[in-house]
């Protein structure tokens, strides 16, 4: 008995188990390690600009981006599901996270990210991970592009140099200080801004395999040095980076504060989840190997969690990052974690010298980032859909721009949901060879000839499509709509694929109108799921007046039984 339980354990188990123990197991070579030093080396020197840049658009110093991409990106790799995943912080989160910041602080930041590093773990321990290939595309689409615009509208200060104060954190509202302001825009700013895109721009199309950002990093900081330009650099807005670790600290909890931050934290969690995921998908498919849903989100949220006691920001895999890892080699966990570590060294040996990044620079870095994130083809791909997804991408899209991501989300998922369970009650057909009251209907042939089989007396009905809350009214008088009331009345439901409890009730419902009206029914072709789904609910074999056949021949013929032995409708 035991023996038999080994084989399936070890399979649940198994999904849980990171993809670092695996390669371990099957034994990791030194040549392996050396193609791992040197993809982790690759990304780091991308992830160092990156990581600062996010973190100073989040509205966090820049020394938290580089934080939580050496803590989360060494716990996303030793514990994920992926062999080649890359995690740090993303540009996904910069709205959610700017807006944290506004409203309740950096504390409010660390615990809300906590929140979310919980609510995955408990996600990938219930093995919720392939929940997430059911995301709509519309939806995806419309807050990515929404995010893309948040993100370009935040970096205009820093790219034209203006003099004000704080960003607002509406999007109206940040726009209408930007043209109050827009007198105050720095000639040289502008100049270093448009020196960054042209070499990200440059590198892209001659020397692809260049670290685009870094390059950039370096020419506009030795420019502006070199010319001394009077522009804002990371030293004269945050002073000197620390060259230390960051400091493990447990937040305190306050049970109020936490109500408040739930739904900016489930947006965190929702959004980590869906990126680390599509992200592992993109990485199956240059590597050919197949992630582990449910550790890779286990790995997220301990990440998150470990990012937040460190004092960092939220973090999940990388899309850019993680495809930079296996163009130049990476094929284990190890790259991963190797490139948080050279991360560290990064900050211990450059963090003086950061503190002469013009923050122009890193405004061109998040110009290009928020345009590789807008999936502009994909928009307009979408654009030309049916309309439900047409509205649920311009509502969400809409939403994200001008409100915020967590209303853009629920509202997003809320409508599309809305739009599909529409379609599928415009799937379901009930069709069936009698005219019907109120119809105008022409009869069709094949409902015809299967009608001309039916005894005298019977009537047959065949409902074609999930019978769920969304189509379940169209029973409601069914057997009040035919002119002349059968004494056998034959559903047909071998096209019912799925029923569940509004549909139970439709059915209880019809009936009790053919028992009030004589009329005995008639179940056939009855599918597993229908049938067990009316047997859990007490809608079984013995109800009165009520009979399941497998086929609608065997339908037919305890119809004629019927009739020929109770000609009176009320017998």
């Amino acid at each position: 008995m035991s023996a038999s339980r080994h084989p399936v354990s070890g399979t649940v188990l198994q999904q849980f188990e990171p993809k670092l123990v695996t390669v371990l197991r099957e034994g990791y070579s030194l040549g392996t390690f050396r193609n791992d030093a040197i993809a982790g080396l690759t990304v780091a020197v991308v992830a160092l600009p990156l990581a600062m840049a996010l973190s100073i658009a989040s509205g966090a110093p820049p020394e938290k981006g580089l934080h939580t991409a050496i803590i989360a990106g060494f716990l996303i790799s030793a514990l994920g599901g992926s062999r080649v995943q890359i995690g740090g912080p993303t540009a996904a989160f910069i709205p959610v996270v700017f807006t944290v910041i506004q409203n309740f602080g950096y504390g409010g930041m660390i615990l809300c990210t906590l929140l979310a590093g919980l609510m995955l773990i408990a996600a990938g321990l219930l093995r919720l991970g392939a929940l997430m290939k059911f995301m709509p595309q519309p939806v995806i689409t419309g807050f990515t592009a929404g995010i893309a615009v948040s993100i370009f509208s935040s970096q205009v200060k820093d790219a034209l140099g203006l003099q004000m104060g704080p960003v607002p954190g509406e999007f109206l509202a940040r726009w209408r200080a930007y043209f109050d302001h827009i007198g105050s825009a720095q000639p040289a700013a502008i100049a270093l801004t448009a020196l960054g895109l042209a070499t990200i721009l440059a590198l892209r199309r001659w020397r692809p395999n260049w670290p685009g950002f870094l390059f950039a990093l370096l020419t506009c900081t030795l420019g502006a040095f070199a010319l001394s330009l009077p522009v804002e650099t990371i030293g004269t807005r945050f002073g000197t980076l620390p060259a230390a670790l960051p400091a493990f600290d447990i937040p305190h909890i306050p049970l109020e504060r936490t109500r408040e931050l739930l739904p900016s934290a489930f947006t965190i969690a929702f959004l980590a989840g869906v990126e680390s995921l599509l992200s592992a998908v993109v990485a199956d498919g240059m590597t050919g190997r197949r992630h582990r849903s449910n550790a890779e989100l286990i790995a997220q949220g301990a990440a998150n969690v470990g990012s937040a006691l460190f004092g960092g920001l939220p973090a999940t895999g990388a899309i850019a990052r993680t495809a930079t890892n296996i163009r130049a080699g990476g094929s284990t966990p190890v790259a991963g974690m190797l490139h948080a570590v050279l991360l560290l060294v990064f900050i211990f040996a450059l963090a003086p010298v950061m503190r002469y990044v013009p923050l122009a620079a890193l405004a061109a870095i998040l110009l290009m980032v928020a345009w590789n994130i807008s999936e502009v083809e994909a928009f307009r791909r979408t654009l030309s859909a049916p309309k439900g997804d047409r509205l649920v991408l311009l509502l969400t899209f809409g939403l994200t721009v001008a409100f915020d991501l967590t209303l853009a989300i629920e509202v997003g998922i809320v409508v599309a949901a809305f739009v599909f369970m529409f379609r599928m009650a415009e799937a379901v057909e009930v069709s069936s060879g009698v005219q019907v009251l109120g119809s105008e209907t022409p009869e069709d042939p094949d409902d015809a000839l299967q009608r001309s089989r039916l005894p005298r007396g019977t009537e047959a009905f065949q409902i074609n499509g999930p019978l769920f809350f969304g189509t379940s009214g169209r029973l409601d008088d069914l057997p009040d709509r035919l002119i002349s009331p059968p004494k056998v009345f034959i559903l047909r439901l071998r096209l019912v694929p799925m029923i569940d409890a509004s549909g139970v009730h439709a059915l209880r419902g019809m009936i009790a109108r053919c028992r009030r009206r004589g009329i005995t029914l008639i179940f056939s072709g009855l599918q597993s799921q229908p049938a067990r789904v009316l047997a859990q609910m007490d809608v079984g074999d013995d109800v009165a007046g009520v009979h399941r056949v497998p086929n609608f021949d065997a339908a037919v013929e305890l119809a004629e039984r019927l009739v020929a032995t109770n000609p009176d409708p009320a017998a």
